[in-house]
């Protein structure tokens, strides 16, 4: 089918608009790529200090400069709920690669703060700069520049963009992103909201109101609405950089740890036959595609700020009224719990 008119129009207005910028951050992808793959350019000092505390296999494997090396940020803190099962992702991605003759490495680590709990205190006032700080994390952890592949690992709200943004400064790799997925759903909201009434009324104490949202916020996952976490991995998906199907699968279960192993191994892959970096799958169409997705399953407004961002970092230049016009021709196909 062909494209609705508007949505035409204004991709059309994106790629010329960005037209200048777009071109510039592929020069400077494609001179990144063109130095080479990061295991054939270090120096022997440099890959022994990269490769001084892995086991033996890897080091071999590693010291051939024959095998693709998987780098893995990672924004595992055990504070966030939708975090805490990243504590044991780089182990099933090791594992993975092993699999297919390739190594990986938890490149670096990125700060993960959580709005749920700094909600009305000084500290939710760090929460949208956090956003910058990881993605500059992100750049600090791959500047080390010994990886042929990218495994993102994040989920909640400014961590996504963050990654995403910092990733795209080493968009001549292939970037793969796995997410934890979402926590089963606690008691409905009726029933919160029925207690929090209560409370306000000085019907109930302060332990009833405490066991009412532990019964909602009551184990690992993305918190239980749609979110600017949720809408993170609706939009990871959408834009290409998850596997398909993959954003919301419970965390802790068999299925979720075969598709974290899937998408290092298809890392790997992407690595091997030299396809799917991550500038060329972030375009200016991509960023329409995520656009549209956001407006049709009433995704969170959050994104209005983000997305400007995270597509500038790909040379994409988006607006507001980009946005506006999309939304006016985008039916909302769910109706979900904001």
């Amino acid at each position: 089918m062909p494209l609705h008119p508007v949505v035409a129009e204004v991709t059309a207005r994106i790629v010329e608009r960005s037209r200048a910028t777009r071109a510039d951050y592929l020069r400077r992808m494609d001179a990144a790529r063109d130095s080479g793959a990061g295991r054939a350019k270090l120096s022997c000092a440099n890959w022994a200090h990269a490769f001084a505390g892995a086991p033996v296999k890897d080091k071999l494997n590693a010291m051939s400069g024959t095998q693709p090396n998987v780098g893995v940020i990672t924004a595992y803190n055990d504070m966030l709920s939708a975090h805490q099962p990243f504590e044991r992702f780089p182990q099933i991605i090791r594992d993975a690669v092993r699999e297919v003759n390739a190594t990986a490495q938890v490149a670096g680590a990125t700060p993960a703060m959580c709005d749920g709990v700094t909600q009305g205190r000084p500290g939710m006032e760090l929460s949208l700069f956090s956003r910058d700080l990881i993605a500059m994390s992100t750049g600090v952890g791959l500047t080390h520049d010994a990886f042929d592949a990218v495994v993102a690992l994040g989920v909640c709200d400014k961590i996504v963009p963050g990654l995403f943004m910092g990733s795209l400064a080493f968009g001549h790799l292939p970037v793969v992103f796995a997410p934890a997925g979402p926590m089963p759903s606690g008691i409905p909201n009726a029933e919160k909201a029925r207690v929090r009434a209560l409370y306000a009324q000085n019907q109930v104490d302060r332990q009833t109101l405490l066991e009412s949202e532990i019964g909602s916020y009551h184990s690992p996952g993305t918190c239980t609405f749609y979110g600017t976490a949720n809408s993170n991995q609706m939009m990871m998906e959408l834009g290409g950089l998850h596997l398909p199907s993959t954003a919301f699968v419970h965390p802790e279960t068999g299925l979720r740890d075969a598709l974290t192993a899937a998408a290092a191994k298809r890392a790997v892959e992407l690595a091997r036959t030299g396809q799917g970096r991550m500038a060329d799958v972030i375009s200016e169409k991509s960023v329409v595609n995520m656009i549209v997705a956001l407006l049709a399953t009433g995704g969170s407004t959050n994104h209005a700020i983000h997305l400007v961002a995270m597509a500038r970092s790909a040379g994409v230049l988006i607006d507001w009224t980009d946005m506006d016009q999309l939304s006016s021709v985008t039916p909302l196909l769910a109706r979900v719990y904001p």
